[in-house]
């Protein structure tokens, strides 16, 4: 058994297709076959179910490909803790983050990396909460940011900044200008976001009353949010990252919401077995330069992240 053949049966899994797989991995696809199959005679069983399409492991193979990948993980940190302590920050960073603060803090974020960090290939993706975290627990991220606590025993969360949330009402709300706090916020057209979305979950979360949100659409960001309610009335709620991006006329419809005030935890979340401890503080500096001060969480703001 070799380690390029554990590689070879996990990107077949991956992709589910030799031919796909094999040119991921640069060889030919009756190389990649036959070495997949040399380590099937040498453990006497079927990893992989031919007679599918596409192809699928077996049972068997199953718990054979979850071994692979964690076999593989220990394997690759030895070289991630040697590269860390003595090269220069390079190679490729994946990172996910969630839509709901992608707006904000993607196109500032990727300059304030790109600066610090110029020789590291950054790709980032935006996926909803329960998309990240499987992408993650499956090691095709190395990272993601989004709101916290998500109680993932296999999972570390490193506290970046607290958000806090806002009301915004239509212009003419007749309680836009009553003070709001999470036991009498108005019961009637309330606009959401969409099923998925952690910013659902934590609106009702936060609401000692379930409230009954509006039915007739569920938005999927939070400036359709905005425009909906500018023209249709009612009221949504807004995270405080998104303030900057309304317009003068917009802002007045702003109102707090205190006693107490509505926040939400936003996190660096990795797997435990992540080592690389430098490109972790690249990119909590990289946020702590593009976040306001007093939003930042004030460990980060004392101590590097230590692993």
């Amino acid at each position: 058994m070799t380690l390029q053949q554990l590689e070879y049966i996990l990107a077949v899994n991956k992709y589910r297709h030799f031919v796909t797989a094999s040119k991921q991995c640069g060889v030919t696809q009756p190389t990649l076959s036959t070495m997949i199959q040399k380590l099937e005679t040498e453990l006497e069983v079927d990893i992989f179910d031919r007679s599918k399409h596409p192809i699928e492991p077996t049972a068997l193979g199953k718990k054979i490909i979850e071994q692979a990948e964690r076999s593989i993980k220990e394997i690759r940190k030895i070289g991630e803790l040697v590269s860390n302590e003595t090269d220069s920050l390079s190679g490729a960073l994946h990172v996910g983050v969630i839509p709901t603060l992608a707006n904000y803090l993607v196109p500032r974020f990727i300059k304030s990396f790109g600066e610090s960090c110029p020789t590291v290939q950054l790709t980032i993706s935006e996926m909803n909460t329960a998309t990240l975290v499987e992408t993650l627990k499956k090691d095709r991220i190395d990272m993601f940011i989004a709101a916290t606590p998500l109680e993932e025993p296999d999972f570390l969360e490193i506290p970046l900044f607290y958000e806090r949330f806002y009301a915004y009402f239509a212009a003419d709300h007749p309680l836009k200008d009553v003070p709001l706090n999470p036991t009498n916020m108005p019961h009637e057209k309330l606009w959401v976001l969409e099923e998925g979305h952690c910013l659902r979950d934590q609106v009702f979360n936060f609401c000692t009353t379930k409230l009954p949100y509006n039915h007739i659409f569920e938005a999927g960001s939070i400036d359709t949010l905005v425009r909906i309610v500018d023209i249709n009335g009612g009221y949504t709620l807004i995270p405080e990252l998104h303030l900057p991006l309304l317009s003068d006329e917009q802002r007045k419809n702003v109102r707090e919401i205190k006693d107490p005030p509505a926040i939400r935890e936003v996190s660096i979340v990795i797997h435990k077995n992540f080592v690389k401890e430098r490109i972790l503080n690249e990119v909590g500096e990289a946020f702590k330069a593009i976040i306001p001060d007093e939003m930042i969480d004030e460990r980060l703001k004392k101590f590097a992240i230590r692993l």
